[in-house]
Order: structure tokens, then C-alpha cells, then sequence
């Protein structure tokens, strides 16, 4: 029990681990309950801010509960509960700093809620990316910073039921209770390292991400895995059984995933395009206990696919011109390219994704000129100073 009472420096240097007692908070689940927090935002330019939603119990993902630390105080409101208007606090909201951890989910979730437009951002998960550090997960920079061990079960928790659990709300206003002594520690080593204006690039980014909100749903969405390996009946019974799915999940209220998984439907096609009878393609499908009863009506979709014509499927999408294959050259020079980011990003001890990804080192091999538009000052100002670029710009 003394462990608890060391500084966090002592205890992470004695190997000491403690769960830190969670901080008092205020539950705003009724009917004009949000006075004290609209009156806290409106004392402070910013505030700790973080979401829990139900994406992993649901068809459609909703935001369950926000997460507020607002000048030491914490506050978590039930986005759920009846009759809570929430007006009033996204206007208050838009006009402050944010503190948040791994944003970019946060952010879709919020923009497609009420078209949320944050203010300004601080990242501390980004800002742990930019500082090269390996374990960049809240539990583990908490657990490294303040020897705080934190319950991870909250993060698979079923955040729709009500009432809410005691154990879920104190795990709920932890994530957001350390955010601030944590920003105030990563910003130090951001500024010794020069690389603040870095972070900062990279959380405008990360809000203009979430003003896209989540990618809408298309007519090609059941185009999983390769399907350019499939031509006929194997494409049929593929889209087919992906709508299937999506039905059955809709009804069930439930992700598609715990319907079946994508292999299973990869396995179901590969089949029917290898030109398996229905019974036997069915033989091989095992839902579980759990789905036995919709079984009768995956046979159906199987059915339905083989006896439909390959032609009368959505046509495939055209080819993005930032996708297109590259020549042989471009092949060459990316390579190069991909070489120099490698060397920097080891001369600065971050990944070298975050300097440019996959797709982006293929945009500037196709286009050298467009470096600029293609990433964020920091990241092409490293690269511009590299062989490769440098000879073609």
C-alpha cells in the first residue's frame, strides 16, 4: 500500500505498478443536466475530450458517452440518455482546444453525429508517433509516464447498455484524467527534438480527416479480397452472400462480422468458382450454435448467386488515376525514393510511414512535382533534402 503514495518517478524506477484510484466525476444523464459542464467549458480554452461507442455490438455505430476533463473537473455525459439535448454543448465545444488520444475515429464519429468541427487539436498519440516511441497505446504511455496500470477490459465493453456499469464509468473518466500532465510531458520532448510544428501539421491534418467522416457505402463494397481472381459464378455467389450478411446483420442489429467473417465468404466463392454444387459448397460452411437458424437462408443466397447472370453485376469501379500501375521507371525511382525516407526515418528514430506511406511514395514517383500537395511541409521538406528528389525537383 505504500507504493501508492511514491512519486510516479520513484515508482517507475522501483518497478512498481499501481492502478491509480479513479477521479470523481459527474454523470449527465438527465434532461438539463449539462448546466455545470457548459458552465466549465466556458471558463477554459480547452478541454480533454474522449468518446466510447458501440461499434463492436451494433449494426451502425453510435456514440455512446463523451468524456470531458475541463479544468480539473470531470464530467461524463450518456449521449444515449432521453431527452438530453446536446446542442448547446458542440456549440460551446467547437470554440475550444482539444486534448484527445487517437483522434481520427473520434473525430469520423463526432462529424457524422452532428458535423462536430473542432477548434484546434493536441494528439498525444500522434505526438508519440512523431517521438518515435514503439508502444504508443494510452495504456502504455500511462503505465510508462505515471506507473499507472489501467484495466483494458472497458475497450471491448458493450458501451450501450444501460445503466452503465461503476467499474466502465471509472475507466471512462481515467482515459481523459492524465491527458493533460501527459500533453505537457510530450511537448517537452517535442520541442527539444524541434518538432512541435511537426505535430501541430499533423493534427490539422488529422482534423480535416475527420471532417470526411466514415467512407459511404457503394455498390461495390461487397468486392472483398481479391475478386479479380473471380469471373463467374464464383463473383455471383460472392455478392450474393456479402448481402446476405449485411441483411442478416441489419436485422440482428449486429456488426457483420459476428455473422461471419470475410473468409468465410472469400471460402464460399472460391468454391462456387471452382464449380462446386451448392451441397457441396454448404457442406463446408459452419455458422456455429449461435447462427444455425439463419442457415436456411444462406442457402438461399448461395442458390440465388449460382443462378445469376455474371453480367448483370454493378460494374467494377474505374481504375484511380493515382492507382494506376506504374512504368518501369517510376517502379525505379519510387524505390529510391522509398530508400531516402528509409535512411531518414532511422537518422530520427520514428516509423517510416510517417514520413510518407505506400501509396504516397507511388503518387510522387508518378508526379515529383507535386511533393507539396502530396504531403505535409515537414514530412516533403525531408524529402526534398534527399538524392533522389533533389536531382528531379
Amino acid at each position: 500500500m505504500i507504493s501508492r503514495f511514491l512519486p510516479s518517478r520513484l515508482r517507475r524506477l522501483l518497478g512498481v505498478k499501481v492502478t491509480t484510484r479513479p477521479p470523481s466525476y459527474l454523470l449527465l444523464d438527465q434532461p438539463g443536466s449539462l448546466g455545470p459542464l457548459l458552465a466549465a467549458l466556458e471558463r477554459v480554452n480547452e478541454v480533454s475530450l474522449d468518446t466510447e461507442a458501440d461499434n463492436m455490438y451494433h449494426y451502425k455505430t453510435r456514440v455512446c458517452l463523451l468524456q470531458f476533463l475541463v479544468d480539473g473537473e470531470t464530467f461524463l455525459v450518456d449521449v444515449l440518455a432521453p431527452g438530453l439535448k446536446l446542442e448547446p454543448l458542440w456549440k460551446v465545444l467547437a470554440k475550444k482546444h482539444l486534448i484527445m488520444h487517437g483522434s481520427d475515429f473520434d473525430m469520423r464519429l463526432l462529424y457524422d453525429l452532428c458535423r462536430f468541427t473542432p477548434h484546434s487539436l493536441f494528439d498525444t498519440m500522434l505526438a508519440a508517433q512523431l517521438l518515435g516511441r514503439q508502444r504508443i497505446g494510452l495504456a502504455s504511455l500511462l503505465e510508462q509516464h505515471f506507473a499507472v496500470a489501467v484495466d483494458k477490459s472497458g475497450q471491448k465493453a458493450n458501451w450501450s447498455q444501460r445503466p452503465i456499469t461503476p467499474k466502465l464509468l471509472n475507466y471512462a473518466a481515467l482515459d481523459v484524467w492524465h491527458l493533460p500532465a501527459l500533453r505537457d510531458i510530450l511537448t517537452r520532448e517535442l520541442k527539444k527534438l524541434g518538432r512541435l510544428d511537426w505535430l501541430e501539421q499533423q493534427c490539422r491534418a488529422q482534423i480535416a480527416a475527420g471532417l470526411e467522416g466514415f467512407a459511404p457505402a457503394t455498390e461495390n463494397d461487397w468486392r472483398i479480397g481479391r475478386t479479380e481472381r473471380l469471373r463467374g459464378p464464383g463473383l455471383c455467389v460472392l455478392h450474393a452472400v456479402w448481402h446476405w450478411r449485411e441483411a442478416q446483420a441489419a436485422r440482428l442489429d449486429t456488426p457483420p462480422f459476428k455473422v461471419c467473417g470475410n473468409t468465410l465468404l472469400q471460402r464460399i466463392a472460391d468454391a462456387a468458382e471452382a464449380g462446386d454444387s451448392d451441397a457441396t459448397i454448404l457442406a463446408q460452411v459452419h455458422l456455429g450454435r449461435r447462427h444455425e437458424r439463419i442457415f436456411p437462408s444462406l442457402a438461399a443466397a448461395v442458390r440465388e448467386g449460382l443462378a445469376r447472370d455474371p453480367r448483370t453485376l454493378p460494374r467494377r469501379p474505374g481504375r484511380d488515376p493515382n492507382h494506376l500501375s506504374l512504368s518501369q521507371a517510376e517502379v525505379d525511382f519510387q524505390e529510391r525514393i522509398r530508400t531516402d525516407r528509409d535512411r531518414v526515418a532511422g537518422r530520427l528514430k520514428i516509423e517510416g510511414t510517417l514520413i510518407a506511406n505506400r501509396g504516397q511514395l507511388a503518387r510522387i514517383a508518378r508526379s515529383p512535382e507535386d511533393v507539396g500537395t502530396i504531403l505535409l511541409p515537414w514530412q516533403a521538406d525531408l524529402l526534398r533534402r534527399e538524392p533522389a528528389l533533389k536531382v528531379r525537383l
